[in-house]
């Protein structure tokens, strides 16, 4: 594909129009190794400001990055029986290296709860150490066989949050503390408001006793879970003999919690905000916020000149600013390159500009009815930017909130319904449920739609529903469903 051409329409094919901005915005690629991506500079740079933001959030939590080996003996992912059994279609196993067979074989990382928990074993004796706050970034293997970039690759990056606590209120409450770090980071950073909730038992991690998750709406009305934080009790502490002295000076077994964000982040983010022009990005995890284009420069330089005054004036006031300098790249070529980036502003300025002490102000995104150009004096421009870029971070998250709540339907009573909306527009269905898996497991067949989480109270209805959707009994509780990814 030219590129120049536009991008195959959302509404046209919305699989295709994800695939083709990822390329066309040099977010990613394809690697040689099946299943595989290789992150370009600018999706890396966009998972920078991303990473950066949260390790500062652990950090306030209280964690300390660790790294642990990527290589993990099988033994060990073999001990927790709920964990393996989830894990195994997905595990990459390592049986030679050296030109010999390994007395054992050794899993790739699929996720480190088996690794952490036998250092943990080796470093805690007593109430004293404890809790045990680590989190580390590294990538991850597991072996889909269908993949998507972003979405589903068989080698991404992520961070993995591991915690050891002295009781069981601790760690449940570490547990719901992370999952609102992720949800303040998902609409404060990425203006992708998630729906948080707790999962059905057929949908929670393997080897947790609870897993709660963060489901955003994309703009094809399906859910992303984005994130999950969960309570395993003391599964995995049990089964690599992780105890410690109690205050009593009882021996007893600590209490663990895990949780997690990846590069799946990234796709949820391109579903999220991209339009018809390519990426979207909101301005606080912006590579670059704004950029700067000389439309035509002056025999004395002086316009490129004041380009880049303009842009040293705004990195002063911390706002990530570059010009595009390019003199064998056409201006027109440079507002398509930066628009379908994402870039949140653009500057323009040329001879008249210069001459007028004007710049030409272009906004990737507006709210509807104003027009994306203004033109204003380069004293006004640079006075008001970070305000500009505030105002279209809220509006991002407005947009997206909006679109959520007017994709979400709390009067749906019956499987027919439900299958309706999931044939049709889609988005987020919620109904009370009895509890039963048969339930569960009869609405994902008869309407392609899973129970994304059992929302907190704030995303509930105001009137729980009496009867459940799948039966002529009582309802437990209230449940959101959607299709998913």
């Amino acid at each position: 594909m030219g590129k120049n051409k536009q991008l195959t329409q959302r509404s046209e094919d919305f699989s295709t129009w994800y695939n083709e901005l990822i390329f066309r915005a040099e977010l990613a690629d394809h690697s040689p190794v099946r299943g595989s991506m290789v992150i370009r500079p600018w999706g890396y740079g966009i998972w920078e400001h991303m990473q950066r933001a949260l390790d500062d959030m652990f950090k306030e939590t209280g964690h300390q990055n660790v790294y642990f080996p990527l290589l993990i003996p099988m033994s060990f992912i073999e001990k927790e029986k709920d964990h393996i059994e989830g894990f195994k279609p997905e595990l990459v196993v390592v049986t030679h290296a050296g030109g010999k067979e390994l007395e054992e074989p050794l899993v790739v990382r699929p996720t480190s709860e088996t690794v952490v928990m036998s250092m943990m074993a080796k470093w805690v004796q007593s109430y004293r150490d404890l809790p045990m706050k680590l989190n580390q970034w590294v990538n991850v293997m597991r072996w889909e066989l269908r993949t998507r970039l972003f979405l589903r690759t068989s080698e991404f990056l992520w961070q993995e949050g591991h915690t050891l606590h002295a009781t069981t209120e601790e760690a449940e409450e570490h547990t719901k503390i992370m999952l609102g770090v992720y949800r303040n980071f998902m609409e404060n950073w990425m203006a992708m408001p998630p729906v948080t909730g707790l999962k059905s038992e057929s949908e929670k991690f393997a080897g947790a006793v609870r897993s709660y998750s963060c489901e955003a709406m994309m703009q094809d009305n399906k859910a992303l879970q984005a994130g999950t934080s969960h309570f395993l009790g003391q599964n995995f502490s049990r089964q690599f003999d992780v105890t410690f002295q109690s205050e009593v000076g009882k021996e007893e077994f600590g209490w663990n919690t895990s949780w997690g964000v990846s590069t799946r982040l990234l796709g949820g983010l391109i579903m999220t905000h991209g339009d018809d022009q390519g990426l979207v990005l909101p301005p606080k995890i912006a590579p670059i916020q704004v950029v700067i284009v000389p439309v035509k420069d002056l025999e004395d330089g002086s316009v490129l000149g004041k380009a880049e005054s303009m842009c040293s004036e705004l990195i002063a006031q911390g706002i990530r600013t570059k010009v595009d300098s390019r003199d064998f790249v056409n201006p027109g070529s440079k507002f398509y390159e930066w628009e379908r980036k994402g870039v949140p502003i653009r500057l323009e300025i040329g001879p008249r500009d210069l001459e007028n002490n004007q710049v030409v102000l272009v906004q990737r995104v507006v709210p509807e009815g104003q027009p994306k150009k203004e033109v204003l004096s380069q004293l006004e421009a640079l006075g008001t930017m970070s305000k500009k870029l505030d105002s279209l971070q809220g509006l991002l998250l407005d947009n997206a909130v909006k679109r959520r709540e007017d994709n979400s339907y709390r009067k749906v009573k019956t499987i027919t319904e439900l299958k309706e909306i999931m044939d049709g527009p889609g988005g987020y269905v919620y109904t009370g449920w009895c509890g039963d898996p048969a339930v569960e497991l009869a609405i994902k067949e008869q309407t392609g739609a899973t129970l994304r989480c059992i929302p907190e109270e704030e995303f509930r209805s105001t009137k729980t529903p009496h009867k459940c959707i799948g039966r002529d009994q009582k309802s437990e509780m209230e449940v959101v469903w959607a299709k998913a990814y």
